[in-house]
């Protein structure tokens, strides 16, 4: 494995960055502070500005660790503005398998947009990082993201009962899998 960072990322539609300070009004607007968009995230909904600027301040300074993988979704020809976030929110058992989390604003969901996000990094995992297998999961009661999951090639691997919690409390997390070379 090769860690090299949050590194930019173009799509046909997209372009994945780090996230600067300057995201925080985005970020607060799009989705942050959404009720709808949280209800199935491990953080509370913000319900004030400088809780963003806050956690803004805290990932642009993880960007020195060569294993931190964080990145600002952006639509091309809509300016800088994030509309939603992708990153390796943890890396599993020696360190060598990372799980992705994102999430986006509403506004924006249904359009093969985190799709595309999701398909990009996977690409980027396997073929820059090196990782040999890449996991992901969401509350049963989520079914969306486990499409989104599907959508990039990923596998059920199977329900873990009682095992997350999130704003709904203590749920099921279906668990989701992609090996190198099964993509």
């Amino acid at each position: 494995m090769n860690h090299i960072g949050t590194q930019y990322i173009e799509t046909e539609r997209l372009i994945l960055r780090r996230f600067e300070l300057s995201d925080a009004p985005a970020m607060f607007a799009n989705w942050a502070s959404d009720d709808e968009v949280t209800k199935f995230l491990t953080w509370p909904t913000h319900t004030d500005m400088s809780v963003t600027e806050g956690i803004l301040e805290q990932w642009v300074a993880q960007y020195r660790q060569d294993d931190c993988y964080r990145w600002a979704i952006t639509l091309k020809g809509n300016g800088p503005q994030s509309i939603g976030g992708i990153d390796v929110c943890r890396w599993r058992e020696d360190g060598a398998v990372p799980e992705i989390g994102y999430c986006m604003g509403r506004r924006w969901w249904h359009q093969g947009i985190m799709s595309e996000a999701l398909g990009a990094v996977l690409d980027f995992l396997f073929e820059r990082v090196g990782v040999e297998r890449v996991e992901a999961e969401h509350d049963t009661n989520n079914p969306h993201s486990g499409g989104v999951m599907r959508k990039c090639g990923m596998v059920f691997d199977g329900v873990r009962e009682k095992a997350g919690k999130n704003n709904q409390g203590v749920v099921d997390m279906a668990r989701y899998v992609l090996k190198a070379g099964d993509r």
